[in-house]
């Protein structure tokens, strides 16, 4: 029982494409999220259920599609055949733009949510210090919303690797190129090669296991941190005067 170079090929590519998806994930997904949290548009609600729809779609309908638009015909298709890149289906470019869609919704709702917690009062006090908008943001808005970015990253970072459906849709099985850890498991399983495909899904789920964890402590220890803040600004001046005398 040992882990095979393709096997080990197969982890270094999905932790690449985790990691790069996560990074997309966050740069762009930070300014939609805000603007969710703060925006009163009528169109709020079009754009959230948009960005939800990985939740509830098949991941071989969202891959149908996706193969569709990056195809030859398709308008990225086009967009990318005009910049001389060619077409993305099958090439590991393709899995990282289907991966940043199908996993956008587990990392701007945690954003949105940190960012609607925050409330209006911090942006509020920023502005009226005269710092600007953008300042405002990167200084009190991104460091206050600190717990939902930890959480945005891990279930971004690990929904990616638990793909399966848009990997077999865009990517295929290409060793080396496309074939990412889910895929070399299926892989294993076709051959009846059950042994390695053991070895490969108790790391999967030795994996998911320790994310998880690290998320609910991460919630764990934010919570103990907002409540001793709380219950520090909730004694009176009064209060802290008796206890030092």
């Amino acid at each position: 029982m040992y882990i095979t170079a393709d096997d080990w090929g197969a982890i270094r590519l999905t932790l690449t494409l985790a990691s790069l998806v996560t990074v997309l994930l966050l740069a762009i997904g930070t300014p939609i999220a805000w603007w969710l949290a703060t925006t009163r548009s009528r169109s709020k609600d079009w754009i959230c259920a948009i960005v939800a729809l990985p939740l509830v779609l098949p991941p071989t309908v969202i891959g149908f599609y996706l193969l569709i638009a990056m195809g030859p015909h398709g308008p990225i298709g086009r967009i990318t055949q005009a910049l001389g890149l060619g077409v993305l289906p099958f090439t590991f470019s393709g899995l990282v733009v289907a991966s940043v869609f199908y996993s956008m919704p587990f990392v701007i709702q945690p954003l949105q949510n940190a960012f609607e917690a925050i409330g209006p009062r911090p942006m509020e006090v920023a502005a009226s210090l005269r710092a600007s908008p953008l300042d405002a943001f990167f200084t009190v808005a991104i460091p206050l919303a600190k717990p939902g970015f930890v959480t945005a990253a891990i279930l971004g970072f690990a929904h990616t690797v638990g793909e399966f459906g848009v990997v077999l849709m865009i990517g295929g099985s290409i060793p080396g190129k496309t074939r990412v850890l889910s895929m070399q498991i299926y892989e294993h399983v076709e051959s009846m090669d059950y042994t390695q495909a053991h070895i490969l899904a108790a790391v999967m789920l030795a994996f998911s296991f320790i994310v998880l964890l690290l998320m609910y402590r991460n919630g764990r220890r934010d919570r103990h941190d907002d409540d001793h803040h709380h219950s520090y600004h909730n004694h009176t001046p009064r209060d802290h005067q008796n206890g030092s005398a």
